[in-house]
């Protein structure tokens, strides 16, 4: 795993990112609805690695993979809409196709949020 990079504190700082300025579907009994690719894009930003997606019954979902670990920090939001994490097939995916299942501006609010929340 990427030097300095923490799971669990990460999923504490999303936590306190996550919003409805960074996904649409987001509600405070499941924060992680909606995040995936906003997610995604913010983790390759701040420790690297790759954007990698699976298809699901509601889209594809995004999540990345550090130094060779799969890293899904928005699984959670399935249990949400009642199913079990998808079988991940680890398809790479562009920083391009991440964002165009987001919007510019949730993008933003999130990094922002992000830097906001600290360590």
């Amino acid at each position: 795993m990427a030097e300095g990079f923490n799971a669990t504190a990460v999923l504490a700082r999303l936590h306190r990112a996550w919003s409805p300025a960074t996904s649409s579907k987001w509600r405070p009994d499941a924060p992680a609805l909606g995040q995936c690719s906003v997610t995604a894009l913010l983790l390759q930003d701040r420790f690297g690695g790759e954007i990698l997606q699976t298809p699901t019954r509601w889209g594809p979902h995004f999540y990345n993979r550090i130094e060779g670990a799969r890293v899904d920090l928005t699984a959670a939001q399935f249990a949400t809409l009642g199913a079990a994490p998808p079988p991940y097939l680890d398809q790479p995916a562009s920083r391009a196709e991440a964002l165009a299942d987001t919007s510019p501006a949730q993008y933003a609010a999130l990094r922002r949020a992000w830097d906001a929340a600290g360590e």
